[in-house]
């Protein structure tokens, strides 16, 4: 093979590469904000428990005093 050949091989493994690491950076930007929403969706539910279980308790003393 000629230096011509080596020369075009390496840049479609360069092209491949940057390619890639595109793809990579993509992927961990999707991956962040996934991980966003569902910390949001955590924390609603906590508080929706927590309220939840706020009102039973007070069900459980309004019940409690009749």
């Amino acid at each position: 093979m000629s230096k011509a050949d080596y020369q075009e091989i390496i840049s479609e493994y360069k092209e491949q590469v940057r390619v890639l690491k595109e793809q990579v950076n993509e992927l961990i930007d999707a991956c962040k904000a996934k991980d966003s929403a569902l910390k949001r969706a955590l924390q609603k539910l906590e508080y929706t428990t927590d309220d939840l279980d706020k009102m039973q308790k007070k069900e459980k003393e309004d019940e409690a005093k009749q």
